[in-house]
C-alpha cells in the first residue's frame, strides 16, 4: 500500500504579483524553493487564507532572494498581491518510507523571508 504525505510547505507566503498574461504557474523565490525542497515544475497546491481558494499549479523559479511569490495565468484570478497563501507539495510513499519520512516546513514573514524551518507540526491542543 502507498500513502500520500505532505512533502513540503511554505507557510504564510505573501503574494507579491498576480500576472494573468503570464504563462501559467507560480513563480517562487529560488532560495525559498531550495529551502522548502520544491523542484522547478513540481506540482504544488496553493491555499489562499484571504479568500479560501484552493488550487493546483506548478512551481517555476523566480530570482533568488527576491521574495517573489507570483501567481500566474488563470490562477491569477484566485489570488491578489497581499494575499497570504500556503504552498504545499505532497509525495506518495510506501508504508515503510512513510514511517521514517519528515516533511520540510518553512515559515515566512510578511516579506517572504524565512522565520523558521521545522520537520513537524506541533500537536494541536484544546
Amino acid at each position: 500500500m502507498q500513502i500520500t504525505l505532505l512533502k513540503s510547505k511554505l507557510h504564510h507566503a505573501n503574494v507579491t504579483h498576480a500576472e494573468l498574461e503570464y504563462e501559467g504557474s507560480c513563480a517562487i523565490d529560488g532560495a525559498l524553493l531550495a529551502a522548502a525542497n520544491i523542484r522547478e515544475y513540481e506540482q504544488i497546491q496553493i491555499y489562499n487564507l484571504n479568500n479560501g481558494e484552493r488550487f493546483t499549479t506548478y512551481a517555476i523559479r523566480a530570482e533568488d532572494n527576491s521574495g517573489i511569490i507570483s501567481v500566474n495565468g488563470a490562477a491569477a484570478h484566485k489570488a491578489n498581491p497581499g494575499d497570504r497563501i500556503i504552498i504545499c507539495t505532497y509525495a506518495v510513499l510506501s508504508q515503510q518510507e512513510a514511517g521514517i519520512f519528515k516533511p520540510t516546513l518553512v515559515y515566512l514573514d510578511e516579506n517572504n523571508r524565512i522565520k523558521e524551518s521545522r520537520n513537524a507540526i506541533p500537536v494541536q491542543v484544546a
